[in-house]
């Protein structure tokens, strides 16, 4: 539920601070007030496209927050976990600024987003109908989706939409595979002559460091035997070995450390370098003892390199890739493998085609199930929205081949009067019919909404008397188990609301500015009063702004 909402230079609007209460809220106000402002800043802040249009005349930027109790909201709470984009509690709060020269900064939680994560999470907090909306009613995108959404079947469709695109790309491998076949086949060969060479090979990576710190110990076998042989000589072996001559300067200090203790810090230093070359000979013996001169060993590993580097030198690469070549070669070569099958491939697109009818097949009973519930509900709506007689159905026309929406087309066909034949909607229906039959749509379609917050943007424009009442009672129905918000001129829509909001435009300092008055009983009865009489109130009209409030 939306919670508050915080614009600063917007358009005409200065500085606002606005809490929203659970239920039915109606804003009227004169025209060009800045009611619509509103709905548009909010629009903005959930993600709508950015325009240095909208800061204020003068300012350096606009700025929009908007907070939201998500608390009952488990796919928004889900998004923000998943993004990393949680608060503490059960609140989130998004952010957006334009600066003047048009740049766009969003985020939520304190946390910098773009304009689509804005726009996903947006679409889970708040729906807004808006005054035109009824035109996009017409194409048969928004009819599909609409019905697919009063079904909750959006989940299936999306699988469904998967299923098929899978089953196309396979058919396009197929039809590839057709026609490039001596291009694979020619590819195919390359391969297995390229596996089978590196295969016989038998060379792994891990092999390559070791086979050359091996080489180099046995090309340098000579060289290194004559350098622990001198080694040994020096330190231990030879007339004037150092570990001797080091023995015996320990040995004659020792015997003098009775005349002077100082000697003891030189003896500190000594006797640890006495064990370090002690251990340096233990070492070289060890070493000298593994060294042998190995001319055939030697001979092995110069060609097993020779071998290596051949092959590396074959496939343009260093030595230690060529097993990375060989496992790459050999799951192309799977890939050929199978789409060098002709009838491989087709088993496999048939299998994908026939999965994405499985899929579809669901969708098309719940679509026919939430077909017949929609056009019962919009049917029962019109006889009481000057239609009487009427009748809305929706079609679901079968097609030849499954497509990425599934099965069938859907098209809502309206007959506005009685006796008349269901046509597609937007031919016979008049602009203040298709007006009508577009709120009853959104307002039953949005009985079954997850959202938890409706706008409704002047959709009552083109109604008036008896069905106006009507409408303002169908969306104060919705308010009683989502956050409903309308902007309207019609007084009967928004003696219906649970709360009365007013917005009123006006001139300071040579700038224009909007703002917004939360009305009490009695503001209400003059605002009612206002859009039914227009500039002159009277006694009269005041009377019956009060009756139409049930107020005494």
């Amino acid at each position: 539920m939306l919670r508050a909402l915080s614009i600063r230079d917007f358009v005409i609007v200065d500085r606002l601070e606005l809490e929203f209460p659970p239920g039915f809220t109606v804003l009227t106000g004169e025209t060009g007030a800045g009611k619509s402002i509103l709905i548009d800043a909010l629009a903005l802040v959930l993600g709508a496209r950015a325009d240095a249009l909208v800061v204020r005349q003068g300012a350096e930027r606009a700025e929009v927050t908007a907070e939201f109790d998500v608390a009952a909201l488990k796919p928004a709470k889900k998004l923000l976990e998943k993004q990393t984009l949680t608060e503490e509690g059960d609140v989130c709060l998004i952010r957006r600024v334009i600066d003047a020269g048009g740049r766009s900064r969003a985020f939520i939680n304190g946390t910098a987003v773009t304009a689509t994560q804005l726009r996903e999470l947006g679409e889970m907090l708040v729906d807004i109908h808006g005054q035109h909306q009824h035109q996009s009613l017409t194409r048969a995108t928004v009819q599909r989706e609409l019905v697919d959404a009063f079904g909750k079947l959006e989940a299936l469709a999306a699988k469904v939409a998967e299923l098929h695109r899978d089953w196309r790309d396979k058919a396009e491998r197929r039809r590839a595979f057709e026609s490039n076949a001596a291009a694979y086949m020619a590819e195919r060969e390359r391969l297995e002559w390229q596996v089978n060479d590196l295969a016989q090979l038998e060379f792994k990576a891990e092999e390559w460091p070791e086979l050359v710190a091996e080489h180099s110990r046995l090309a340098h076998a000579a060289s290194l035997i004559e350098a622990a042989e001198f080694g040994m000589e020096t330190l231990s072996d030879g007339e004037n070995a150092s570990l001797a001559q080091v023995n015996g300067v320990i040995s004659r200090l020792k015997n003098l450390l009775d005349y002077d203790p100082k000697l003891k810090d030189v003896l500190d230093v000594l006797e640890p370098a006495q064990v370090q070359l002690q251990e340096a000979v233990y070492s070289l013996r060890h070493y000298q003892q593994r060294l042998d001169l190995d001319p055939k060993r030697l001979r092995e590993a110069e060609l097993r390199m020779e071998a290596i580097h051949g092959a590396a030198r074959k496939y343009r690469t260093e030595p230690e890739l060529l097993p990375e070549l060989l496992d790459k070669a050999r799951a192309r070569l799977a890939e050929l493998s199978l789409a060098g099958d002709a009838a491989a491939l087709r088993k496999l697109e048939d299998a994908a085609r026939a999965a994405c009818v499985v899929e579809a097949i669901k969708l098309s009973a719940g679509r026919k199930k939430a077909a017949a519930q929609l056009a019962e509900k919009v049917t029962a709506a019109m006889q009481n929205l000057a239609m009487g007689g009427g009748v809305f159905e929706v079609a679901l026309r079968v097609l030849e081949e499954p497509a990425a929406h599934g099965l069938e087309d859907v098209e809502f066909q309206v007959a506005a009067h009685k006796g008349m034949t269901p046509q597609p909607l937007g031919k016979v229906a008049s602009g203040g019919e298709l007006s009508r039959i577009s709120l009853a749509i959104q307002t039953i379609t949005s009985q079954v909404a997850q959202v938890p917050t409706l706008i409704f943007d002047e959709v009552d424009a083109g109604i008036g008397g008896r069905v106006a009442e009507i409408v303002g009672k169908l969306i104060r129905d919705l308010g009683r188990k989502h956050q409903v918000m309308c902007i309207t001129h019609l007084p009967q829509v928004a003696a219906c609301g649970d709360q009365q909001w007013q917005v009123a435009k006006s001139t300071a300092n040579g700038k224009v500015a909007s703002k917004v008055t939360v009305l009490d009983k009695k503001a209400r009865v003059e605002e009612i009063a206002r859009m039914l009489g227009g500039v002159k109130i009277t006694d009269t009209t005041r009377k019956a702004a009060a009756e139409m409030l049930d107020i005494k």
